[in-house]
């Protein structure tokens, strides 16, 4: 048996798991090491480690929040995704949140339907809820405006 445990520290993880073609997970799916991504996942994907790497293939879908270090994004992601190392946009992805990166590669012919925000050594372990369209007032200040 490998010991997995140094200086008092988890090792990380090298060992690769595969969601394939045709599967569907319904939950929240956090994990450790390397997952490649061929199916689709309804839900969050949260990388448990500091050395997590998340592969969403061209065929690859994920409908909720994704939280990893390092990701290389090829298919689709409709929710928001937070990468605190580095974020690979390859050819074929297509984002429909925001984006919080550290390092971004991002190839011709990948989109980003959000906004795009450039995270110093803190990215947030969850976004804010979304605020009002320009010109709208938030309730709170239509409040005090009055006042």
């Amino acid at each position: 048996m490998l010991n997995r445990k140094r200086a008092g520290r988890e090792l990380p993880s090298h060992e690769t798991s595969l969601i394939a073609r045709g599967t569907t997970i319904r939950g929240n799916l956090h994990f450790t090491g390397a997952l490649h991504l061929d199916g689709c996942i309804e839900g969050a994907v949260i990388a448990e480690a500091d050395d997590g790497v998340l592969t969403v293939s061209e065929h690859g879908q994920v409908i909720g929040e994704v939280r990893v270090p390092h990701a290389v994004i090829n298919g689709r992601i409709d929710g928001n995704v937070l990468s605190d190392a580095r974020l690979e946009l390859a050819a074929q992805a297509c984002i429909a949140g925001d984006v919080h990166y550290r390092l971004l590669e991002m190839a011709a012919g990948a989109q980003v339907n959000g906004r795009m925000v450039h995270v110093g050594a803190d990215v947030p372990r969850e976004l804010a809820a979304p605020r009002s369209k320009p010109g709208e007032e938030e309730p709170a200040e239509a409040e005090s405006a009055q006042a």
